[in-house]
């Protein structure tokens, strides 16, 4: 059996701000922006360059119950982990794009790490793992 996880949905307030701080903050790719009129929504997916993993699904809240979760869809954990082959670089690139760190990097066992927010203030990961964990994680 082969699986794969294919999209992660993120609760965002406005699709075209959503955008320009992946694409431009981050340096995400936009994959797909397409207009699903049954819905009155956009199906948005972005993903990080060169990455062929999961993408994420910019998502437009539904109705205000999901409203509320917008930047605090996980009670203020890390929501998600962004790996990087450099981190120096891509973490001097993003505060450079202004992109806030609430926590300031560090060396763990598994590699180095500094925690960002993103424009809605959900928490992330940019991490360069060790060798020893990019083998376990990540494809050759």
């Amino acid at each position: 059996m082969q699986q794969a996880l294919l999209h992660v949905a993120l609760l965002v307030r406005d699709y075209d701000e959503a955008i320009a701080f992946f694409t431009q903050k981050l340096r995400f790719t936009l994959i797909e922006d397409s207009y699903v009129p049954e819905q009155d929504k956009r199906w948005v997916v972005v993903r990080p360059p060169g990455s062929t993993g999961a993408s994420i699904l910019l998502a437009r809240p539904s109705n205000a119950e999901q409203q509320v979760f917008v930047g605090n869809q996980t009670g203020g954990r890390v929501t998600f982990f962004l790996a990087t082959d450099d981190f120096r670089r891509d973490y001097e690139a993003m505060r450079a794009q202004g992109v806030h760190f609430v926590r300031a990097p560090k060396t763990e066992s598994y590699g180095t790490v500094a925690v960002f927010e993103d424009l809605y203030g959900n928490w992330w990961d940019l991490v360069e793992l060790s060798p020893g964990k990019r083998a376990q994680y990540l494809p050759a």
